[in-house]
């Protein structure tokens, strides 16, 4: 299996190899992005059915990736000798054209070309041509293409496909890490705060005529300039580990997410498992995931953004029913269907693998 070190495809990869050891599912977790910070590496060690693979080769949608990728393709393909794996399971698409000789299911967590429709209103540019290129082949080589809500996979197939086959496969979390707390008056969000996508940003400006304050957990330097962002009624916490976070989301009476894209949403799923009641953006995939479980807002109108969270901090009632829908909803999300679906599409490529 491989795996992105600098985003939620790390928690996701994690919690799928956790339950499946249970399944006497034995991973080599291939990762590569960044290196492995200490909290990372001390979380892959205490799961015993995994075995790690470093590197530090750049993603397919960093700046200009395509030797990286070309060399981590060499990696994975001698990594894939020694290991003798039985399925190749890739969160990253550019590699799924390799030449793998055993099944291959790759997973389309996001892409850059859905990402800029959303975030930028228009196609993505040209200079993204040989990306395009590159991710429709890895998938439409694919054996299985999994995408975690229908909405993604629809967008998926529009960009790169036709595919090979595909299945729908809900992310999921274990409900263990997570705790309904004593709720307290303040507003949770996670993220970068200059992430356009995840569009925390217009959460810290509207904060100072918000009753509440709001904790936001992320990074608040801009990537290039450095700049932090000083705003009245806004705590920024930089990086927390997986408990801090827990801990946070036990205590915050709402979880604010008023993103323009975001293909599932582990964070918003973290904040219904512990209880939170939730304030996202209104788009085609956390509408799937979410039902009548959140209240939606439109990520660029920073009124309706800021109406929506005051009538939940002033609306007591409105806010436990939106609480316990979360959480009742949240129950649908859980790591035991998330893996039951994995481990069927494993052993069904395996079976077909062997008939072949």
């Amino acid at each position: 299996m491989t795996t992105d070190t600098v985003g939620g495809v790390w928690n996701y990869s994690l919690e799928l190899i956790r339950a499946l050891a249970p399944f006497g599912t034995k991973v080599a977790l291939a990762t590569m992005g960044a290196p492995l910070s200490e909290e990372q590496r001390q979380q892959a060690e205490e799961i015993g059915t995994v075995t790690l693979h470093e590197s530090k080769y750049k993603l397919e949608w960093m700046d200009n990736p395509w030797e990286d990728v070309e060399k981590a393709g060499e990696w994975l393909l001698q990594l894939k000798q020694e290991v003798q794996p039985d399925i190749v399971h890739l969160n990253n698409m550019v590699h799924g054209s390799l030449n793998w000789g055993v099944p291959v299911v790759v997973v389309v967590h996001s892409c850059v070309m859905s990402w800029w429709r959303a975030v930028k209103g228009e196609e993505a540019p040209k200079e993204w041509g040989t990306y395009r290129e590159m991710v429709t082949k890895g998938l439409q080589a694919a054996n299985m293409v999994v995408a975690p809500t229908q909405a993604l996979m629809s967008q998926a197939e529009e960009l790169y496909g036709p595919f090979k086959a595909r299945t729908v496969i809900y992310n999921g979390r274990g409900q263990h890490s997570f705790q309904f707390g004593k709720k307290e008056p303040f507003v949770f969000s996670i993220g970068r705060v200059w992430d356009e996508a995840k569009n925390i940003s217009t959460l810290a400006h509207i904060a100072s005529d918000l009753s509440w304050p709001v904790y936001i957990a992320g990074d608040d330097k801009h990537p290039v300039t450095g700049q932090t962002m000083d705003l009245e009624n806004v705590h920024f916490l930089g990086q927390l580990s997986e408990k801090e976070v827990s801990d946070w989301l036990s205590r915050a009476s709402i979880y604010a997410l008023p993103a323009k894209y975001e293909p599932f949403g582990l964070t918003v799923l973290e904040a219904a498992m512990s209880g939170c009641a939730l304030v996202v953006g209104k788009t085609d995939t956390l509408a799937e995931v979410w039902g009548n479980a959140a209240k939606y807002v439109n990520p660029n109108d920073a009124d309706e953004i800021r109406d929506t969270i005051n009538n939940l901090i002033e609306d007591e009632f409105s806010r436990n029913i939106m609480a316990c829908r979360s959480v009742k909803r949240s129950h649908g999300y859980t790591s035991d269907p998330m893996v039951q679906d994995y481990d069927h599409v494993y052993r069904q490529l395996m079976r077909t693998a062997v008939t072949a």
